[in-house]
C-alpha cells in the first residue's frame, strides 16, 4: 500500500515512515496540511494518517477540502485531542477511522488494513487468484499449498496485481504501488522487480501469470 503521512512533528513522522517501509508500505511524509491536499491530489495514495494540530490548514480542513474535491481516499485520523467533540469533527468532516497518541503501532497498521479493506470497495482478508494467495495482514503468499517468500516490494507489486486480475497495470500505477515520490522514476526498476517475481510465482511451476503488454505494461492473468 501507498501511505501518506499528515504529521508536522518530525520525529514523529520519520518514526511512523520508517515503521511502515519495514512493513512494505511506500510512505511519503507531508508536514503542513497545504502540502496534504495538493499530494493527496498528485498521487494514488491507499491511505491517509492525518494528525489533526498542523500548522496553517489543520486536520479537520484538509479532511472537508479532500472529500468536497472528491478524494475519497480513507482517512485516519491520528491525533492527541481524543475527547468525544473532536472524534465526532473529524468523522463529520469526512474521516474513516480515529486513533489516539500514544498509540501502538501494530494498532495502526491493523487499521490501515481494515480500511484498505473496506474502500473503495470491500476487499478480502485473504485475496486469491488462480492458484495464488496472499495473505497482506501476514505478509504471506502461496502457489498452491506452497509458500512463497518475498520482498517488502515484490509483496506490494504482487498484492496490487492481485487485487486488480486480468488489468493492464502501467509502470506508474506500478511504481505507485511500491515506491514513494523519493524514488526516481526514469530508472527500469519496476521491469527489475517484475523479472524477480516472476522467478518466484512462476518459473519454479511452470506457470505464465504475469504477462508484458508491449507498449503499456503488465497484467495477471486471472484464469489459474
Amino acid at each position: 500500500m501507498r501511505v501518506l503521512i499528515v504529521e508536522d512533528e518530525a520525529k514523529l513522522a520519520k518514526l511512523l515512515e520508517r515503521g511502515l517501509r519495514e512493513e512494505g508500505y511506500a510512505a511519503d511524509i507531508a508536514g503542513r496540511g497545504e502540502d496534504a491536499l495538493w499530494m493527496a491530489a498528485a498521487a494514488s495514495y491507499d491511505v491517509l494518517v492525518l494528525d489533526v494540530m498542523l500548522p496553517g490548514v489543520d486536520g479537520f480542513e484538509v479532511c472537508r477540502r479532500l472529500r468536497n474535491d472528491g478524494v475519497w481516499v480513507p482517512v485516519l485520523m491520528l491525533t492527541a485531542r481524543d475527547d468525544v467533540d473532536d472524534r465526532v469533527t473529524g468523522l463529520d468532516a469526512g474521516a474513516d477511522d480515529y486513533l489516539a497518541k500514544p498509540f501502538a503501532f501494530d494498532e495502526l497498521l491493523a487499521r490501515l488494513r481494515a480500511l484498505t479493506r473496506r474502500s473503495p470497495v470491500e476487499r478480502p482478508v485473504v485475496i486469491e487468484v488462480g492458484g495464488l494467495r496472499l495473505d497482506p495482514a501476514a505478509h504471506r503468499a502461496w502457489r498452491g499449498e506452497v509458500e512463497i517468500q518475498l520482498s517488502a516490494k515484490e509483496f506490494a507489486l504482487l498484492e496490487r496485481f492481485m487485487r486488480r486480475p486480468g488489468v493492464v497495470l502501467t509502470r506508474a500505477q506500478l511504481l505507485d504501488a511500491a515506491w514513494d515520490m523519493a524514488f526516481e522514476s526514469r530508472s527500469n526498476i519496476v521491469d527489475v522487480y517484475i523479472r524477480y517475481l516472476r522467478e518466484k510465482i512462476d518459473r519454479p511451476f511452470g506457470c505464465d501469470s504475469i504477462e508484458t503488454v508491449r507498449g503499456v505494461g503488465y497484467r495477471l492473468r486471472s484464469d489459474p
